[in-house]
């Protein structure tokens, strides 16, 4: 596990605290990807600048790249030798989402782009519930369509607080 690829069912699945703690714990690099998306004030990235920031990364010979961004998944796809995600229920990812805002109110969290202040509005919740259950339909068959991209990867699949946990118990007593 030297190039990962972090992805879950939604926001408020733990995508950031785990990439962050699997950093920490294999002394890799992590990187989140809403902060070469989101310029300042919330201003989109163009695709182009959001592609060749990640083609910048994946050229390095260890990484963690956390975010989901359909749009840009070979780029990592196509580099990361392991796939993680996340998938919890749909109500512990509202109430983690609500909970974030809350916590955050008013600043910039450090997985996020420069001066993007927490927010929530109802297009962005409902934009989590209409998506939800599509996408975890799809994920087997986007697990298949990895492993024809580049070489072989591995997959781990965690889905639960606990699978997740022990995940991260057992890679620190690994290294």
């Amino acid at each position: 596990m030297k190039k990962i690829m972090v992805i879950g069912i939604s926001a408020g699945v733990g995508k950031s605290t785990f990439a962050r703690r699997l950093g920490e714990a294999l002394r890799i690099n992590v990187y989140h990807l809403d902060t070469f998306y989101w310029k300042p004030n919330w201003v989109e990235a163009t695709e182009e600048e959001f592609s060749i920031a990640q083609q910048e990364i994946v050229s390095e010979d260890q990484w963690i790249i956390e975010g989901n961004y359909n749009s840009t998944f070979e780029i990592r796809a196509k580099q990361a030798d392991t796939i993680i995600y996340l998938e919890l229920p749909l109500l512990v990812c509202l109430y983690r989402v609500i909970k974030r805002r809350i916590m955050n109110s008013g600043k910039t969290r450090p997985d996020m782009g420069e001066d993007c202040k927490e927010k929530i509005d109802w297009d962005f919740i409902k934009f989590i519930i209409t998506t939800y259950y599509p996408r975890k339909r799809k994920m087997e068959e986007r697990f298949k369509a990895f492993q024809t991209i580049g070489a072989k990867k591995d997959i781990i699949q965690l889905k639960s607080k606990k699978e997740i946990h022990t995940f991260l118990e057992n890679i620190k007593w690994q290294t």
